[in-house]
């Protein structure tokens, strides 16, 4: 009796080294963690229901997982993506594989997945499938950039699949024109100074994008300024009124440190260029408090507000007005589709929202663990021939301003290259890979 070789799983010294150089496009994606997590694995291309296998992994004694109650004999298990395979978290189907690992008493389910079947996951779940092909073009690739700057095999996984990061959700939230967008931009980002480049993202900017600076003190990080935004316009949070009793005012003022007995007024002393709150004085009876730099936009998005471009009046109950939704900083997604509408292409999207860089590709890098851009000079070699040919530089194209036509020459890409893998070594205890192939019903 023995494991069928398709879904074998693997202990994780060597198997992390060999995740990280022969598959650098790969992104592992945080799926869930809990005491106990259910997997079902569809091993691939052709796969029949004996192919099928499900378990219920958990933690034993000695901090080991456990498969179905019995001991695992390792606390990470890694069963590593093949073409057309599949594999079922908590209930919900992921393309690639599955990293488990022990942490903290419970169990971490990590999808490890090719960055573009990632991709696909996202677009549709961040934006709707029916908008323009523009906007969800630009969706697909600040989305790929997204998660291309996170990955960093140091760290146990390089992105989460909620809000907190991208809403990422699998195989039932693709849709073909999402894909469609996915398939057409393959591999791209968006660059800034040879790396990926930071690209935040929101649902609407209310008309003016906010900088990274005024948002979350984030300095250098040009491409991310305060700019009108004539395009979000008409979006379902365009306007919005917020009406907060004054003990919620006082309980929210309190928690950012602004104690000065009953309010008496809460009153925004400074705008941002962009229209947001840089400044809010707080007075009551015991004196005054001031609130500055990001953490007045915060204020504001405690209360419960959408989005900090909002002004401010009365006590009781505090009147915040307000546009848009979201931090505002990078693209505004509503700002795409009106771009989009009025037939501006994803590139112009891109140079709108992120002006002064460029589109590039990725391109994996023999012996090196991070997925790195091609052109991009990397230990003196450069790895796609960087050869500027007037506006385009071999591996990566200027994004064009608005009064610009787009590129007419296409990024020329190189293929990932093959490094071969690290040898793996099977699970070490003894009889692990019996009771595995009784699990999955697969006999010799």
């Amino acid at each position: 009796m023995r494991v069928s070789r398709t879904f074998r799983f693997f202990s994780c010294g060597l198997a992390l080294a060999a995740l990280a150089q022969a598959q650098a496009l790969n992104v592992r994606v945080l799926i869930v963690a809990a005491p106990r997590v259910t997997i079902k694995v569809n091993s691939g291309a052709g796969s029949t229901p004996a192919s099928l296998s499900s378990w219920t992994v958990g933690v034993g004694p000695g901090t080991k997982l456990t498969l179905n109650g019995q001991d695992a004999g390792n606390a990470t298990l890694y069963l590593p993506p093949s073409v057309g395979s599949t594999v079922d978290i908590a209930g919900k189907t992921y393309r690639g594989g599955v990293l488990l690992r022990v942490q903290s008493g419970g169990v971490q389910a990590i999808n490890v997945v090719d960055v573009d079947d990632y991709t696909r996951g996202v677009v549709a779940s961040e934006m709707p499938a029916s908008w323009p092909a523009g906007a969800l073009a630009a969706q697909a690739i600040i989305a790929r950039t997204y998660v291309a700057a996170r990955i960093n095999p140091a760290q146990p996984y390089d992105t989460c699949a909620t809000e907190s990061c991208q809403v990422y959700g699998g195989v039932a939230a693709e849709k073909p024109s999402t894909d469609a967008a996915v398939q057409a931009t393959a591999g791209q980002v968006v660059a800034f100074g040879g790396k990926a480049a930071t690209t935040y993202f929101s649902s609407d900017s209310g008309g003016h994008t906010a900088s990274a600076a005024e948002v979350w003190n984030m300095r250098g990080l040009p491409y991310l300024p305060a700019q009108a935004d004539p395009f979000s316009a008409g979006g379902p949070r365009a306007q919005w009124t917020l009406e907060v009793p004054q003990a919620q005012v006082q309980n929210v003022a309190a928690r950012y440190g602004a104690k000065v007995g009953p309010l008496a007024s809460v009153v925004v002393s400074k705008m941002s260029e962009s229209g947001r709150p840089q400044e809010i004085t707080f007075s009551g009876s015991g004196g005054t408090f001031k609130l500055t730099g990001a953490e007045a936009g915060g204020f504001i998005r405690s209360l419960g507000a959408g989005s900090s471009r909002a002004t401010l009046r009365g006590i009781n109950p505090l009147v915040v007005s307000g546009t848009g939704q979201g931090h505002g900083v990078g693209l505004s997604q509503y700002g795409a589709l009106g771009m989009a509408k009025k037939g501006y292409d994803h590139l112009h999207i891109l140079g709108f929202y992120y002006p002064g860089t460029v589109l590039s590709a990725l391109a994996a890098a023999p012996l090196h663990s991070r997925p790195v851009l091609a052109g991009t000079v990397l230990d003196g070699a450069v790895l796609d021939g960087a050869v500027l040919d007037g506006a385009v530089l071999h591996g990566a194209v200027r994004l064009p301003a608005l009064h610009e036509p787009a590129p007419v020459m296409a990024i020329r890409t190189r293929p990932a290259l093959p490094v071969p893998a690290l040898p793996v070594p099977a699970l070490p205890a003894p009889d692990l890979l019996a009771r595995l192939s009784a699990f999955a019903g697969v006999s010799e």
